[in-house]
């Protein structure tokens, strides 16, 4: 049968549990392409795309990301351990309502880092806040667990909720002219620091 075939099929039976069926479907590629070292492939195809990675202890993390901060205030959303903060003076820690054109960049986490193309992505849960946080500022911060590094997209896509909204970051933003000046900071941060913990 083919997929053609399969989809018209289920068009006259709607009782079906759409989501039983589709962890039925055979898929004839690799979703895994990785098996050891993903962290230190993550690591690597993330400084490829021009961010800098730091890799830091849980204990070492709060004085990693004090020490990090630039000039200002930094937008820390809800749902971000306090032990990660604990280095950072209060008065340098807004909240995720704080007028985004007044700050020096936001401390988040991601839902989940993806080795093969040194991707990382936010769905916006908790320690993420709302898309724009990680947008607007110039300098963000963000911590990955080497338990949320999956090996490609695949793996990738299976552990995150799709029905959320996602950012996918690949490095500082960047742009380049016709002549492929590459600019960076045009739409979002100049500055991606990744804080492999």
């Amino acid at each position: 049968m083919s997929a053609r075939d399969a989809i018209l099929g289920r068009l006259g039976a709607p009782e079906g549990d759409p989501d039983a069926e589709y962890l039925l479907l055979h898929r004839g590629y690799l979703e895994r392409h990785h098996g050891d070292g993903l962290v230190e492939l993550f690591a690597e195809r993330v400084a490829h795309y021009r961010a800098i990675v730091h890799r830091v202890t849980e204990a070492e993390l709060p004085g990693a990301l004090a020490a990090a901060l630039r000039l200002g205030a930094y937008v820390v959303p809800e749902g971000v351990p306090a032990a990660w903060t604990g280095s950072i003076e209060p008065s340098r820690r807004l909240g995720p309502d704080a007028d985004l054109e007044r700050v020096s960049g936001t401390i988040t986490g991601c839902a989940v880092g993806i080795a093969e193309t040194g991707t990382i992505v936010l769905d916006h849960g908790a320690a993420q806040g709302r898309r724009a946080l990680t947008l607007v500022p110039d300098h963000h911060l963000v911590v990955v667990r080497a338990d949320q590094v999956a090996a490609d997209l695949p793996d990738g896509l299976g552990r995150l909720d799709i029905t959320r909204p996602l950012t996918f970051i690949s490095g500082p933003s960047a742009t380049s002219d016709i002549e492929l000046s590459r600019v960076e900071g045009v739409h979002g941060p100049r500055t991606l620091e990744v804080f492999l913990v």
